[in-house]
């Protein structure tokens, strides 16, 4: 395994407003998860890298749901199965729907005038879900969450790191 050591990249330049600066925080963290899936052959990246079974291609598909759901409104039967690529899924289809789900979740954010309302997301019992602010930095959190796990994952693989 030969260690590649790409040069970290800063923090995104952003609009001034507090939805420009969360949107794109958010953007950011999606473009470091794609970058770690892409590259590597799709049956290491389908491959568990710790005991849990966690690998690429499952984080990427994890967080596709975790955005439908809270930011479109999407409801999740099974947690636990959004971790899991299929055997008909490829690099490709999982980075693509991942890019598909990432585009439309942006064009609902862009239609948000004020944060305090609740996101899409009910809240349990039906009734209305956190604040578009909370969920926005939820999502936030989550990926960021999810992109140090895939840093590790593809560092075990090739030795890559960076974003």
């Amino acid at each position: 395994m030969s260690t590649r050591r790409k040069r970290d990249t800063g923090p995104p330049a952003t609009g001034p407003g507090e939805k420009d600066v969360l949107a794109g925080f958010l953007d950011y963290l999606r473009t470091a998860v794609a970058a770690k899936a892409e590259g590597v052959p799709e049956a290491r990246a389908k491959a568990p890298g710790v005991p849990s079974g966690t690998n690429l291609l499952g984080l990427v598909k994890h967080l596709t749901y975790v955005e439908r759901s809270w930011l479109l409104g999407e409801d999740v039967t099974d947690w636990q199965a959004t971790f899991v690529p299929s055997e008909g899924d490829s690099t490709e289809s999982i980075l693509a729907a991942y890019r598909e789900t990432n585009a439309t979740a942006n064009k609902a954010i862009a239609s948000w005038d004020d944060l305090t309302e609740p996101g899409p997301r009910l809240g349990k019992g039906g009734g209305p879900g956190p604040s578009r602010r909370w969920t926005l930095v939820h999502l936030i959190e989550e990926t960021a969450r999810h992109a140090g796990h895939a840093d590790i994952l593809r560092e075990q693989l090739d030795g890559a790191t960076g974003r």
